[in-house]
């Protein structure tokens, strides 16, 4: 008994039940629960096309919501799931899902891709006939997001098809979405012979539903267009219509019963009118009293409106003036627009850029490090690696600020010891403090929950920046981070933190514009200390990010004190003690096979070398179409695929390499900029990422994982 009771509450039909009645019901939250349940099943028992169909079922749940990030992480763990099964039309309509998604968000390009990638899909299939509904859904798609011409151009694409009983409901619905745009412009006639097409193509389908919805339209626009005897016509008709499809559904009556139905209704509108004019009659005899009244009242109207002539003049007059004063600003904004797009988008290319030559600076110098070099070398090598170093992270923070200004950062809710964070970050500054000759104190209210859900990497970031600078510009002083509890409400907290030095201070007319970009306060200070003077924008941008609000209290030569406050969620689940990773040893790489597609030459001198140092034979090609064709007769242990080649880029020889192997892992190389991100370079294919320029050792465990 209880083993059957378990089957049956544990099992894909149950959980698709539960997420149905939710979906139903509209508690979303829910059914993403019950479908969630389902695709864990899927995993835990290994079926992978009902595992790919759940996925997919998430993702519209998402879709439908409007929450097309969600909605597009799920369609692509769709995608990866159907690569293993046979194709099937499901995996067609998450393809042009995630082109829906995309044409949401207003990236139209990759929308598109997807689009085709759709219909060469259905064309596999051997369904061409259902390519139209495809071509419906990506013009409505483009509608709901605004974008009207390109929906009117997709929707005309539809309708020149050549007729065929298959497309005549899809033609139908074509020239009343065409309808419905030309009502929005204003063109009356295109709207109505748009929407009477639509008919004409409803009747030879009979669909009684698509019929009710292109009446209450064609009623719309009558009344739209003040003529209310047809408005009401329609309107009557739509009504008669939706009370019939209720009777089909709870009786089942046949369609001869619906005409016997719809004359009654008829005959019964006719009593109405008669009824209606005999009350007309009698209130024509008021009308010519109420004319009278009519006219009396127009000529004491027109009385005041030539009082108020002159004033209507005047007022005319200023919103001419207003008007020209807005176009002025409005100008003005837009060119301030495009000046922060023209700079975010030079700052991105220029530290993008300059990552490739980064590359060769920081490789060279960690492999003459390993060289064994001389003593009076060393110095000089000692120094050009803190310099790249420094250049690197220089340029990290210029993409980290863009990032948050394009709105491209997203923030996590995960669990972390909020105590076990913060002594990392102490233990990890204690060399700068004793550099520095200070005392360094982190002081922790013992009422704060051990664990907390919030987005640990970006409050990392914040306190680091902070307490990094209060350490670089104090010395033979103290600084102290204190950590309070301010308030607690149930399962929510809020946290107070306080970083307080003893360090050279900020000048009160500065203390404004040390959180902008590039500012250090004084031009003495920045050659004095270095630094980017980004640090402090990062801080006050990802404050504000997580919904808090960064404040400072400083005075010359006493120190300076950063205050801010954050919300969490408590966590009551103690966490799991994260095992530390085994670091890779050298045997785990010795005598491995590696092909390296790197175009340029120093990169390619690098990377062998440090590959040839852990005795790894690397075997190199320049471009993506040799690289295939050699791949296609010869095995190699792992890729490692340059993103941006001549020919065919790493993701598409990446796509090309996967049609045949399947198994060889392959290692992207990139100098990841603003519009990449590694989900995206991992959806082609590709098993991991590692970003230019190297850090050797872990460009080392990132092959080694690889390795076993």
């Amino acid at each position: 008994m209880y083993s059957q009771y378990k089957q049956n509450t544990d099992s894909i039909a149950y959980y698709n039940k539960l997420a149905n009645k939710k979906l139903n019901s509209k508690e979303y939250s829910k059914a993403v629960f019950y479908t969630q349940k389902s695709i864990d099943f899927c995993e835990n028992n290994n079926i992978p096309e009902t595992l790919a169909n759940q996925t997919f079922k998430l993702g519209k749940i998402y879709y439908n919501q409007q929450k097309y990030d969600e909605a597009l992480e799920n369609f692509h763990k769709s995608i990866n799931s159907f690569n293993n099964v046979k194709p099937t039309s499901t995996k067609v309509l998450a393809l042009n899902y995630i082109g829906a998604a995309y044409t949401a968000k207003g990236d139209y390009k990759t929308a598109n891709f997807y689009y085709v990638k759709a219909h060469n899909l259905l064309k596999e299939l051997g369904v061409i006939d259902s390519s139209e509904i495809l071509e419906y859904q990506k013009a409505v798609a483009f509608k709901n997001n605004k974008n009207l011409h390109l929906a009117a151009k997709t929707f005309h694409n539809i309708i020149n098809k050549p007729d065929n009983p298959s497309l005549y409901k899809t033609k139908s619905d074509s020239y009343y979405q065409l309808g419905l745009i030309e009502s929005k412009f204003r063109q009356n006639d295109s709207a109505l012979a748009y929407f009477n097409k639509a008919l004409s193509y409803n009747e030879k389908t009979n669909d009684l539903p698509q019929k009710s919805k292109i009446t209450l339209a064609i009623s719309r626009f009558y009344k739209q267009n003040r003529n209310f005897d047809l408005a009401y016509s329609y309107l009557d008709e739509h009504y008669q219509l939706e009370n019939y499809i209720l009777k089909l559904k709870n009786a089942k009556i046949d369609f001869n019963e619906f005409e016997k139905f719809k004359k009654n209704q008829n005959l019964n509108n006719t009593i109405k009118r008669e009824s209606e004019e005999k009350i007309q009659l009698k209130t024509y005899r008021y009308s010519k009293l109420v004319s009278i009244l009519a006219i009396a009242l127009i000529s004491i109207l027109s009385l005041l409106s030539l009082a108020l002539y002159k004033n209507n003049i005047i007022r005319n007059q200023n919103n001419i003036l207003l008007r020209e004063k807005n176009k002025e600003l409005m100008l003005a904004k837009n060119k301030a627009e495009k000046a922060s797009k023209a700079r975010s988008e030079f700052l991105s290319t220029v530290s993008h850029e300059l990552r490739t030559p980064l590359n060769a600076i920081n490789g060279i110098t960690h492999l003459l490090l390993e060289d064994k070099p001389k003593k009076t070398q060393l110095k000089y090598l000692e120094s050009l690696k803190f310099s790249g170093n420094y250049l690197t992270t220089f340029i990290n923070e210029i993409l980290e600020i863009n990032k948050i200004d394009s709105t491209k950062v997203e923030i996590e809710h995960i669990s972390f010891n909020l105590k076990e964070l913060l002594f990392n970050i102490q233990n990890s500054l204690k060399e700068l403090a004793t550099g520095n000759n200070n005392h360094f104190n982190i002081e922790i209210d013992d009422s704060i929950p051990e664990n907390l859900i919030g987005d640990p990497t970006k409050l990392s970031q914040i306190v680091l920046n902070l307490i990094n600078n209060a350490l670089k510009f104090t010395q033979n002083g103290q600084v102290n981070v204190i950590v309070k509890l301010f308030e607690q409400e149930d399962e929510y907290v809020t946290i107070f933190f306080e970083i307080v030095d003893t360090g050279i201070g900020i000048p009160e007319d500065k203390q404004q514009t040390v959180f902008e970009s590039f500012s250090q306060g004084s031009i003495e200070v920045n050659r004095k200390y270095g630094g980017t003077g980004l640090g402090l924008t990062i801080v006050k941008k990802l404050t504000e990010l997580l919904g808090g609000e960064i404040k400072l209290k400083s005075e010359v030569g006493k120190g300076s004190t950063f205050t801010f406050k954050l919300n969490f969620k408590i966590n009551n689940e103690p966490l799991e003690s994260a095992a530390e990773e085994k670091p890779y040893s050298d045997k785990q790489l010795e005598h491995k096979s590696i092909l390296l597609i790197e175009d340029n030459k120093i990169n390619q001198m690098i990377t062998r070398k440090m590959l040839e140092n852990k005795s790894i034979v690397c075997e190199i090609i320049d471009n993506g179409e040799d690289a295939v064709e050699l791949l296609k007769v010869k095995h190699f242990d792992l890729i490692l695929m340059d993103v941006h080649l001549p020919g065919i880029n790493g993701t598409t020889a990446t796509q090309q390499i996967r049609d045949f192997d399947k198994t060889t892992p392959i290692i992207a190389l990139t100098a990841i900029s603003l519009d990449e991100n590694r989900d995206m370079l991992l959806s082609f294919g590709m098993n991991d990422v590692i970003t230019k320029p190297f850090v050797p050792d872990d460009f080392y465990s990132t092959i080694a994982k690889f390795f076993d």
